[in-house]
C-alpha cells in the first residue's frame, strides 16, 4: 500500500501534494531498508570490529598526535562520543586513555603491535565494505591503493580532528573575549559552543561519506547524509543519555557489566547512524534506486534485450557525436533504472567484447561502431546463463521447430544492421 502511494502515477504531477509524496519516499526508502535486516547486521558486525580496534585506534592516533604536542586533544573527543552513556562515559575515556598510552610506549612489543595494527586495517576495510554495499559498488579498492589510502587516512585523520578541534577552542575564546570586551551577553556564544560537536560530527559524517566509498560520490549529497545523520545522532544521544540515567534496573542487573553494555549499544547506534546517513546519501544522488532498494531487480528477457540494446545505442551515440562518454550514474538517470543493473549489464558486454569500461566508470564501444551488429548484441544477451547446464531430456514434439522458427524471425528483423544503422534510425525517428 505504501509503495503504490510514495511511487504511483499521481505522485508524477508538479502540485505540492505530489511534491509531498515524492519527499516521502526518502524516509519510507531508509526505514524500509533498517526493517530488511543488512543495515542493522552490518552495523552489528562493525559493534564487534570497533571493539578489537578501538585500543590500536586511539594508540596511533595518540602515536601521531604526540610528534606535534596534541596528543590530550584525543580525550575531549572520546569523551564527546561516549557523552551519551552518562558518567560512565568518563571512566571509559579515561581506561582507553590509559591502554592507548601503553600500546605506545611499546609495552605490547613488535609483533604484538603489528597484530594490533593489521586488526585496525581489517577493521577500516569492514567500514568500507559496508559504505561500498550501501553504495551498489561491487569492486573495492585493490590492495596497494587500500594500504596507501588506510596509511594516509589513519595518519591524516587523526591530525585533522586535532586541528579542527584546536581552531574550534580558539574560535571560541576569541569570541568570548570579543563578547566580554564589548558587554554582550554570553548566552548566545554557550549556545553556540553546544552546536560545535554536532557541527563536527556532521563534518566528520560528511568526510566519510565522500572519501571511504570506491565511488564518486558528490558533495551535496554527502553533505544532506550527513546533517541527517548529525541530527539523528543528537537526538538519539540525548534520547539514550536519559534511558540511561532514568533506569537503575541496568546496573542492578548487569552490575559492574551495565557500563560495558551501555557502551556497546551506544557505539551500535553511531554505526547505525552512520550506515543510515551514507544510505539516505545514495538516494539522494540516486533516487531512481528509491523503490527497488537493495532489491535485485529482474529484469524479463526481453527487457534485458532492450537495456542492452539501450545501453549500446546511448555509448554509440556519444562516441559517434564526440560528446563525452557516458557513465553507468548517467544511464542509470537516462534509463531510470537501478546503477547496480546497468553496471552488471554493461559488465556483461564487456565480457561479451562489446563495451569498454574505464576504470573511472566511463563506457566506450570496444571496437568501431560500425562492426558492432545489432545482432550480436541480442545474441550475447540470449546466451546469457547462470552456468549450470539443464537436465538433458527429450525435447516435446514441436517445442524445437518452434524455437527455430522464432531464432530466424529475430535474426530476420535485425537482418544486418549496425549500431551506426540503430543510431541513425534514431536520430531520424526523433
Amino acid at each position: 500500500m505504501l509503495d503504490r502511494a510514495l511511487f504511483g502515477p499521481h505522485t508524477l504531477g508538479d502540485d505540492l501534494f505530489a511534491r509531498a509524496l515524492r519527499v516521502l519516499r526518502f524516509p519510507y526508502a531508509i526505514l524500509r531498508d533498517l526493517l530488511g535486516g543488512e543495515l542493522t547486521l552490518r552495523a552489528t558486525g562493525l559493534v564487534y570490529a570497533t571493539l578489537l580496534a578501538l585500543i590500536p585506534l586511539i594508540a596511533l592516533s595518540f602515536a601521531v598526535l604526540k610528534a606535534i604536542g596534541a596528543h590530550r586533544e584525543l580525550e575531549p573527543f572520546l569523551l564527546e562520543f561516549f557523552r551519551p552513556v552518562g558518567d560512565a562515559g568518563v571512566q571509559i575515556t579515561h581506561r582507553l586513555m590509559l591502554f592507548a598510552e601503553n600500546v605506545s610506549g611499546s609495552l605490547v612489543g613488535i609483533v604484538g603491535f603489528a597484530l594490533l595494527l593489521w586488526t585496525l586495517l581489517g577493521t577500516v576495510k569492514r567500514v568500507e565494505d559496508s559504505l561500498n554495499f550501501v553504495w551498489r559498488v561491487q569492486n573495492g579498492r585493490s590492495i596497494a591503493r587500500r594500504m596507501v589510502e588506510y596509511a594516509a587516512l589513519l595518519i591524516v585523520g587523526p591530525i585533522a580532528v586535532a586541528i579542527v578541534i584546536g581552531f574550534s577552542k580558539m574560535a571560541f575564546d576569541s569570541a568570548s573575549q570579543a563578547a566580554q570586551g564589548i558587554g554582550l551577553d554570553m548566552n548566545g556564544a554557550r549556545n553556540l559552543i553546544a552546536l560545535t560537536p554536532y557541527v563536527l560530527v556532521t563534518g566528520l559524517f560528511t568526510a566519510v561519506y565522500l572519501l571511504v566509498p570506491n565511488t564518486r560520490v558528490r558533495f551535496l549529497p554527502a553533505l544532506g547524509g550527513a546533517l541527517a545523520a548529525g541530527i539523528s545522532w543528537a537526538a538519539i544521544g540525548k534520547a539514550f543519555t536519559a534511558l540511561v540515567l532514568s533506569t537503575s534496573r541496568l546496573t542492578l542487573v548487569y552490575a559492574g557489566f551495565a557500563v560495558v553494555i551501555a557502551a556497546f549499544v551506544w557505539t551500535y547506534l553511531g554505526w547505525l547512524i552512520l550506515l543510515a546517513g551514507a544510505q539516505l546519501s545514495f538516494y539522494l544522488q540516486n533516487p531512481q534506486n528509491l523503490r527497488v532498494g537493495h532489491q535485485v531487480l529482474r529484469l524479463s528477457g526481453s527487457e534485458q534485450e532492450r537495456l542492452a540494446l539501450d545501453l549500446m545505442a546511448q555509448v554509440a551515440q556519444r562516441h559517434h557525436a564526440g560528446d563525452a562518454p557516458g557513465t553507468i550514474e548517467s544511464l542509470s538517470r537516462w534509463l531510470g533504472l537501478p546503477g547496480s543493473t546497468i553496471g552488471d549489464m554493461a559488465e556483461h558486454l564487456e565480457r561479451a567484447g562489446l563495451l569498454a569500461i574505464a576504470d573511472d566508470g566511463r563506457l566506450f564501444p570496444a571496437r568501431d561502431i560500425a562492426s558492432i551488429q545489432v545482432r550480436q548484441i541480442i545474441e550475447s544477451v540470449r546466451s546469457r546463463s547462470s552456468g549450470h547446464d539443464p537436465h538433458p531430456r527429450a525435447s516435446t514434439p514441436g517445442v524445437q521447430q518452434l524455437q527455430e522458427q522464432l531464432e530466424e524471425a529475430w535474426r530476420a528483423a535485425c537482418g544486418e544492421r549496425t549500431l551506426v544503422d540503430l543510431i541513425a534510425e534514431r536520430s531520424a525517428g526523433n
